[in-house]
């Protein structure tokens, strides 16, 4: 899924034996080409309508029944495949909703994602009420890189006084720092991740091997990214802890930003995580994701912030977005929704 957010990748990388690097910019367009072709969400109780906040585009879609009170607004940030949609049913009447169009990779490079879902929101929160939304009940979400961007953006709201608070966070299955699954490989998620931020793949045998950590870095890092914070359950049996390998000055000086809370959220400082509003987390158990989920729902909990988490035992990363779809149909992924939709309803999450 996101083959089509990050940059193309024009050249084959080899780790081994293996070949990682082979999605071509060819696969990436005609990947977004096939997407286009899905139709957009159609309810016969919205009106769907495209604006621009400053340069960013945005689609709209607004209840058309009226209201005597202000509503909920979401603010939705696509991943790869920008066709997922968190309220269905009942709850789109109910809210505004806004799925921003940021500007995508390789043509614009990073963070003009970050900065584009961060204008539009902060555009948006500043002229709720001309929405007819409560500003106090405004709830970022995003799926996978767009996981990665509400994350982002909801941490770099979190010192704006001159804003309304965020309500929530919905992230579902996000990349947040970096097995096997049938659509996000480990190799593939660390080459797409480099070309993202334009580092040289000719260093990714140092970098799996995490020669890009210096030793203040990795005593710094260790209380948050740690395989003793994932629960024993969630581990391989067998699990043996990867060998540290000495750092290089070179290395640790070229991927200096992959440590940038921008494109690693769960890195935030802990004075940031502890001002993030109520969320809203799902994780995939065959997802090279999962951990990154485990690990900030732990940070989030060990600051005081209330998680809501919902683990798909049988999911893989993609599979929301395949269920919308009707392309792999499973009740545990429905039950998700309806999960989020009682919340919803009830007032936990907005």
């Amino acid at each position: 899924m996101l083959w089509i957010f990050f940059p193309a990748i024009k050249s084959s990388v080899s780790l081994g034996n293996k070949n990682i690097g082979y999605i071509s910019s060819s696969k990436v367009h005609l990947l977004r080409v096939i997407m286009e072709t899905i139709p957009p969400l159609k309810d016969t109780r919205l009106l769907i309508k495209d604006v621009r906040f400053e340069r960013v585009k945005v689609r709209i879609y607004q209840p058309k029944a009226s209201s005597n009170s202000l509503r909920r607004g979401m603010l939705y940030f696509h991943g790869g495949v920008d066709s997922i949609w968190p309220v269905t049913g009942n709850d789109c009447a109910k809210t505004l909703s806004l799925l921003f169009r940021y500007r995508l990779a390789p043509e614009h490079p990073y963070p003009a994602q970050f900065e584009d879902c961060l204008t539009a929101a902060i555009h948006f929160l500043r002229t709720a009420q001309d929405h007819g939304v409560d500003p106090s009940r405004v709830v970022i979400c995003g799926d996978s890189s767009g996981g990665t961007l509400t994350a982002a953006v909801a941490q770099a709201l979190v010192n704006r006084r001159d804003l309304p608070k965020l309500r929530a966070q919905i992230l579902i299955y996000p990349f947040l720092q970096n097995a096997r699954v049938p659509i996000l490989l480990k190799e593939r998620t660390l080459v797409l991740g480099l070309k993202y931020i334009n580092l040289d793949l000719g260093f990714i045998k140092e970098l799996f091997k995490g020669c890009h950590v210096s030793e203040q870095q990795r005593l710094k890092y260790q209380k948050w990214v740690s395989p003793d914070h994932i629960p024993h359950e969630f581990k391989t049996r067998g699990y043996k802890p990867s060998p540290k390998s000495p750092p290089s000055e070179e290395i640790c000086e070229m991927a200096k930003l992959v440590f940038d809370p921008v494109f690693s959220p769960l890195l935030a400082e802990d004075s940031v995580i502890a001002q993030l509003p109520e969320t809203f987390l799902l994780t995939c158990e065959f997802d090279v994701l999962r951990d990154d989920g485990l690990l900030y729902k732990k940070r989030l909990e060990d600051h005081g912030i209330k998680v809501t988490w919902c683990h798909l035992e049988e999911g893989f990363h993609g599979t929301v977005f395949l269920n919308t779809n009707h392309v792999w149909k499973r009740e545990s992924t429905g039950s998700v929704y309806k999960e989020y939709g009682q919340r919803l309803r009830k007032g936990c999450i907005c």
